[in-house]
């Protein structure tokens, strides 16, 4: 009886740690966050503002052309998620002004800001995303299929590989991590 008492006790710890791992016990991790995304109506940004709205954040997305801005919105209200967006070209103060503004009309706030260019971290969490070098990747075949012989591996990221941890990142599990460089690069060497 006493083996069979701690067989069960194993196994149901296991099923939490599984469950706890995969999500499935978590709901809205990130549920009444404001998160501003900089450059995300394409590529790596716009998965992670999809990622940060499914786990519950109010997202405004932007891009320097309002067309991007209408299309990513619209894809992204379609999927029944909580986004706004405004352009931004964030280069240029006004337009960072107005992304705040935006979001502080619209929901009173920002909790955090991830972002693809160098921006003054004045509210919430910062994360600087570089895209550029998925980019290269992706245009180029040769360079792909070298680049997974030499690492060994079957694929090159996905901008979605990148938009897990970012969510995690912003999450109040990550709340004791600060000034960590996370690598998202599927074992490419890399220096920061």
């Amino acid at each position: 009886m006493h083996k069979a008492g701690l067989l069960d006790l194993c196994v149901r710890a296991w099923n939490s740690v599984r469950m706890a791992s995969s999500g499935m016990t978590r709901r809205d991790p990130l549920a009444n966050k404001v998160a501003l995304v900089t450059a995300s109506t394409d590529g790596i940004g716009f998965a992670i503002a999809r990622r940060l709205a499914q786990d519950g954040a109010h997202v405004v997305v932007s891009s320097r052309k309002q067309q991007n801005v209408d299309q990513a919105v619209a894809r992204l209200q379609g999927e029944g998620l909580s986004v706004t967006g405004t352009v931004c070209h964030v280069g240029k103060a006004e337009d960072r002004e107005r992304l705040v503004a935006t979001a502080v009309k619209l929901h009173g706030g920002i909790d955090i800001l991830v972002s693809n260019a160098a921006v003054n971290p004045f509210f919430g969490s910062l994360m600087d995303i570089t895209e550029e070098v998925w980019d290269k990747f992706w245009m180029d075949k040769e360079k792909e299929e070298r680049m997974k012989e030499t690492l060994k591996i079957r694929r090159l990221g996905e901008p979605e590989d990148c938009a897990g941890i970012v969510s995690f990142l912003c999450s109040e599990d990550a709340s004791y991590i600060t000034g960590e460089t996370v690598v998202v690069g599927g074992g490419t060497p890399s220096r920061l």
